[in-house]
Order: structure tokens, then sequence, then C-alpha cells
């Protein structure tokens, strides 16, 4: 079944793989374009200190990523042939229940908006992916996703050490830990090439600004949680 950007509840995805990975090695792959010529103007005082522009964005960025990746775990843990990729899926699943659960708090507390379904980008990722089998499917769901990381890891650094605001500084380190995790059960897996993800890391493309832009949820539209699976052991790290 196709990922419908009208998605609500736990999320499910499906697809087809044309993309190349010269396509997903961009901060974007967590929404992080650049949204603004003014990433560090001032949008809202609070009592956790100054909320920027891209602090903001910051937060949709990582509610968006779990948007596509925890799906793909699910996907991975039915459709992985090896143990290290049905470890590298749980991971993905773990990690980003517990990222969403503070993402979805740190939003509320600094009024922020949060998307229910991922870029258009993001949603097709799941759904290239989804389409492989075997030890295609195996390949393709490492590389691309060390790859993304990858792409993120710095970014995440930038937010922790430019911003004035603590809740995002706590957003940001759980971020980080759980990025970390997710780069190496990717490595894990013994699948990862990685002069192609270097490659990819360092060669962002140049794509419109709407497929890497997740849309705003309807009005009344329910909030999508992302369940932890049973056993659990990722914390979400900000308290109310």
């Amino acid at each position: 079944m196709r990922f419908s950007r009208n998605t609500t509840g736990t999320v499910f995805v499906g697809g087809a793989l044309t993309l190349t990975l010269a396509a997903l090695a961009y901060p974007s792959m967590l929404g992080l374009d650049t949204v603004s010529s003014a990433q560090d103007r001032v949008i809202a005082q609070t009592q956790w200190g100054p909320l920027t522009e891209q602090d903001r964005h910051f937060v949709v960025a990582v509610r968006a990523a779990g948007l596509w990746e925890y799906p793909l775990g699910q996907i991975g843990l039915k459709k992985g042939t090896t143990p290290e990729v049905k470890t590298a899926s749980e991971h993905l699943i773990d990690g980003h229940a517990a990222l969403d659960n503070s993402s979805r708090k740190v939003a509320q507390m600094l009024n922020i908006t949060l998307p229910n379904v991922a870029s258009p980008q993001q949603v097709s990722f799941v759904n290239q992916i989804d389409s492989q089998t075997g030890k295609a499917f195996d390949s393709n769901f490492a590389n691309i996703l060390r790859t993304t990381h990858g792409s993120i890891f710095n970014t995440i650094a930038k937010i922790r050490s430019t911003t004035k605001n603590s809740l995002i500084r706590q957003l940001a380190d759980q971020a980080n830990n759980t990025v970390l995790d997710h780069i190496t059960v990717m490595e894990d897996t013994g699948l990862v090439n990685y002069d192609q993800a270097l490659f990819q890391q360092t060669t962002p493309p140049k794509l419109p600004k709407e497929d890497m832009t997740p849309p705003p949820p309807q009005p009344g539209e329910p909030m999508v949680v992302l369940a932890p699976p049973p056993t659990a052991t990722a914390t979400p790290t900000i308290t109310p």
C-alpha cells in the first residue's frame, strides 16, 4: 500500500524504487532545507530562551524524520534478510518513537505546529525502498539510511552549538544520540558503501522546496503518534 499524504494513526507504507542515492544525501532528508534567509531570526521569546526560525524548523525536521524512518523500520523487520538489518530496523522504531515523543512535547511547549506526514521526497524514499526485496532491499535500506543520517549529523551539531533555547538543546542532544546510534547499526550491517555515502553526503542535489517540505496538518486532524515497541529501550528526554 502506498504511503498517503493523508495518513493518520500508526504509520505504514509501500512503493517503488527508481531514485538514485544522489537525490538522498542532503539535510533536507530530515526537512532541514533553508526556509528563510534569516535562520537566526527570533520568532518568539519563551521561558526556555529565545526561539529562532532555525530552532522551529529543527523541531519540525525531527518530527518529519520519524514519519519516514519509523515506517521503514517496520518494513525492515518484515523484509530484511539478515539479523543485522532486522536489528537496525528495531533501532529505527525504538529511537524514533522516543524522539517523536520528545519533539511533540517540545512543539506543544513552544507552540510549534507539527506535520502528520513526511515531505513528498521522504515519502518517496519509503515507497522506493519498499519496492525492493531480498539482498537488494537490504543494501538499499542500509546505504540510503546511512547516507541520510550521515548528512544530518553535522546539522544537529550546529543546532546544538548555536541555539539559545534550553528545550532545543535537549532535543538536539537526544537527536544526536539517536542519529549516531542509527549510523552505527547501519554500518554494522556490513553493507555500507562508504565511498558512495561520503560522495552523496558532500554533493547535495538541488531539489524543489515543495518536495522537501512536510505539509501542515489539516484542521482538526488528529496527531499521528509513533508508538514505542514493547521492548523499547530508548527514552524521551523532554519532560513538561
